[in-house]
């Protein structure tokens, strides 16, 4: 019964994360279509990356520091006083970093984008004043759904995102008209506080918080302790995201716009695949780790990677041919115009080795993690940070703008390839001569893809843009499939085994 419940709780996992990605989606279709690639839509996003930093910072540092702390402390006994604890010592925290980084806007915002219009500055500092507002529920919501993860409701904890983003799309298309980018501020506000509500009123028990109890300052400074070192850590995407944004900043009125249509569209199988992979992988490399098993858990690393590139690099390598339709379909309407189709999909295309190799580290990250090692990630994380300002100056002074998303993608080859010999190292070695061959199998079923779905582009030129997508696409994993099955791809045989596997298990529970 237990094993069923997990198996029920991870199901409703994949889906609602699949339904937050496709809610950012919508939110991002919504921002194309009211305020195209105009200083308006620049403004938002540019004023969007800060305080979004320091939504990630709560949120998935205290995911990552929350849980196991929780944890210990419900074998102690004092689970919902711990949860207590923390979740004050969050707010004050909160509070205090919503005021700083409010009343730091119009001083950053200007510092940050002196290339923007006297406008867009304007804008994107109200923007950026709202939104820092808005910490105050983010930081508590953080707390519950960490608390929620450690109770293994997944899922709920994910709904309460989609609430959030769900605030942004209806703000923007009652009030977009008349207030302009400031709706989706006040909707991300207003969506984080009925987010907040939503748990407190309906999932989290009435018994578990004491808002009576005394904040204990030693546990709370202890608990920060382990919480901020992890937080920095999940940070580093999004600071080397601002320092793309701030070299946009200095192009013409729209190039902020592109590179972060491109970027999340490039990346969205990414964040879909990686979520199910790492459900089929993890367990097993945890299982290794429990169990000293040093065979089993290279193996399982090994096949977490060739799972991943197998997954990954058709799903972006056809994204690639058909990015110009792609973007067009899912933004090309409104405000959104036929040029930044075209000038978004430019910028996509070098975003296509940062998805591939960041992809990747995911499994080698989660390797540093379990030797206990996450201290490395850290390091390698500031080193990217640098090295991003560097090629980001060089290639935009050599390409232009797409010279920013080709510094993500150089980053993310020398993130994996360092992160990876530095593994090697500490993990013993790695089973070097399958990954080489696998790779190449894999490589060969993506380039027979390509063989065959590039005639089908002129041939359904004519076809409406949706079903020629739909039709392409379909053939393309068509054939993809068949030719791994028949270069006999292991991790193609890997991911067929654990289906089947969990499947055996539901009609065994079933019965």
């Amino acid at each position: 019964m237990l094993k069923s419940k997990l198996g029920m709780a991870s199901v409703l996992f994949l889906l609602t994360t699949l339904l937050l990605k496709i809610s950012g989606l919508i939110r991002d279709m919504i921002i194309a279509f009211y305020f195209g690639d105009s200083y308006q839509a620049d403004a938002f996003l540019a004023a969007f990356i800060i305080p979004n930093m320091l939504f990630l910072f709560m949120t998935n540092g205290m995911k990552n520091a929350l849980v196991p702390s929780y944890l210990e402390a419900a074998s102690k006994g004092r689970a919902d006083s711990h949860l207590t604890q923390v979740l004050k010592g969050t707010a004050v925290v909160s509070a205090v970093l919503a005021a700083i980084g409010a009343g730091l806007s119009p001083y950053i915002i200007p510092l940050l984008y002196p290339g923007f219009s006297e406008q867009a500055q304007m804008i994107a500092v109200w923007v950026s004043v709202l939104l820092m507002s808005a910490l105050v529920f983010v930081g508590i919501n953080a707390v519950l759904e960490a608390y929620l993860d450690a109770n293994n409701r997944f899922s709920i904890a994910t709904v309460s995102q989609i609430l959030v983003i769900a605030g942004m799309i209806l703000s923007a298309i009652l009030f977009a008209e008349q207030i302009g980018p400031y709706a989706l501020a006040a909707g991300y506000l207003i969506g984080a506080a009925v987010s907040l509500l939503f748990k407190l009123i309906f999932v989290v028990p009435k018994q578990t918080i004491n808002l009576r109890e005394k904040i204990n300052f030693k546990e709370v400074n202890a608990f920060y302790a382990i919480f901020i070192p992890v937080a920095v850590t999940v940070m580093v995407g999004q600071i080397n995201l601002a320092v793309d944004n701030i070299f946009a900043g200095q192009f013409s009125e729209g190039t902020v716009t592109y590179i972060n249509y491109a970027k999340n569209l490039v990346h969205f199988p990414q964040a879909i695949f990686g979520v199910t992979i790492a459900t089929i992988v993890f367990p097993i490399l945890a299982k290794a780790e429990a169990s000293d098993d040093r065979l089993l858990f290279k193996r399982t690393i090994a096949q977490g990677l060739t799972t991943m590139y197998l997954i990954v690099l058709p799903a972006v390598t056809g994204m690639m041919v058909l990015m110009p339709s792609i973007i067009g379909l899912l933004y090309e309407r409104g405000a959104f115009t036929h040029q930044a189709t075209l000038a978004t999909s430019q910028a996509a295309y070098y975003y296509f080795g940062s998805v591939l190799f960041f992809s990747l580290n995911t499994m080698i990250n989660k390797g540093f993690y379990s030797l206990k090692k996450g201290k490395l990630i850290m390091g390698l994380g500031a080193a990217s940070i640098l090295f991003n300002v560097i090629f980001n100056y060089i290639f935009t002074r050599w390409l232009g703008y797409t010279g920013i998303p080709l510094a993500s993608s150089v980053i993310g080859f020398l993130y994996i390839a360092i992160g990876f010999w530095i593994f090697l190292r500490l993990a013993g070695g790695l089973p070097l001569q399958m990954l080489g061959r696998e790779f190449v199998k894999i490589t060969i079923a993506a380039l027979a893809m390509l063989a065959g779905i590039l005639p089908l582009i002129s041939l359904l030129a004519e076809w409406p843009l949706a079903v020629s997508v739909i039709a392409i696409a379909g053939a393309g994993a068509i054939i993809y499939s068949v030719s791994a099955y028949l270069l006999r791809i292991e991790a193609m045989l890997f991911l067929w085994k654990n289906l089947r596997r969990k499947n055996n298990q539901k009609e065994t529970t079933g019965r």
